[in-house]
């Protein structure tokens, strides 16, 4: 008996769906590994009253963007195999999926994490009568640093519309002369019942549909592309412990909203 190709292709992305979400859950702990030596490495600092090198602490940034970029590859390689997939992520919860831009965060979101996380630290030391002192942390932006932040977020927002415009031409696309004029060959068909030239449509029919996800993985592409590019920028702007500060709050943010999605899911 011939195999039915619409069975083993749903199979084949059913697989890709549960490899990746097996590689999340391990990229989440892992996650969740970086945040306690991130924590320590600042707590440290924070201790202790001498100027220390910050080797130890750029070795450590660069490890958690590695970790970030690991997950940037996998979905890339994920894409290739099955791009829909990546729209439609089963191993998010559904308050992160419906918190996503282009199948993740919205790279603005960097900086307004970085804004909100810098005032609750200065207003926490101003609380404490210490605002003269310096903590090294995200309270300490200098003006300078301010503005660097203020014209990578308006660069950011540039790009983001871009790609917000192309998927957005890329959805209107499902309306388009190609797309119709199949849909109307094919109810013809199922009204009359033939199934002469079947084959035929289901081939024009692949090829058309093969166009839209290769332009789906260049969007999902673009978007990835510009979450890292982000957060180096940001990293960039940063003191090595600054740095550190801030991915902290990532780090956590991230666990926590996958964490509240769960228990919200699990309801």
């Amino acid at each position: 008996m011939k195999p039915n190709i619409t069975v083993i292709m749903i199979e084949h992305e059913n697989t890709e769906q549960l490899n990746f979400h097996s590689f999340f859950d391990s990229w989440l702990r892992e996650l969740n590994s970086n945040l306690q030596k991130l924590a320590s490495a600042a707590s440290h600092h924070h201790d202790n009253d001498q100027i220390e090198d910050d080797s130890d602490l750029h070795s450590l940034i660069h490890k958690v963007v590695g970790h970030y970029e690991d997950y940037y590859n996998a979905k890339s390689k994920g894409a290739k195999e099955d791009v829909l997939s990546m729209f439609s992520p089963t191993w998010l919860t559904s308050l992160e999926d419906a918190l996503s831009w282009m199948a993740g965060w919205r790279p603005t979101t960097a900086v307004h994490l970085l804004y909100s996380k810098s005032g609750i630290q200065l207003e926490a030391r101003m609380t404490e009568l210490i605002p003269v002192l310096s903590c090294g942390d995200l309270g300490d932006l200098t003006s300078n640093q301010m503005n660097q932040i203020d014209e990578l977020q308006r660069k950011i927002i540039r790009q983001e519309r871009g790609i917000t415009e192309k998927l957005a031409s890329l959805q209107e696309s499902a309306a388009d002369t190609g797309m119709v004029d199949l849909s109307n060959m094919e109810s013809e068909m199922n009204r009359k019942e033939e199934d002469s030239g079947g084959k035929d449509i289901d081939q024009r029919v692949k090829s058309l549909l093969k166009t839209k996800k290769d332009d789906l993985e260049e969007v999902l592409h673009m978007g990835d592309s510009l979450r890292m590019e982000t957060l180096k920028s940001v990293l960039e702007i940063l003191t090595p412990l600054q740095a550190v500060y801030f991915l902290i709050a990532a780090a956590e943010l991230h666990l926590r909203i996958h964490d509240w999605g769960q228990k919200r899911d699990a309801t």
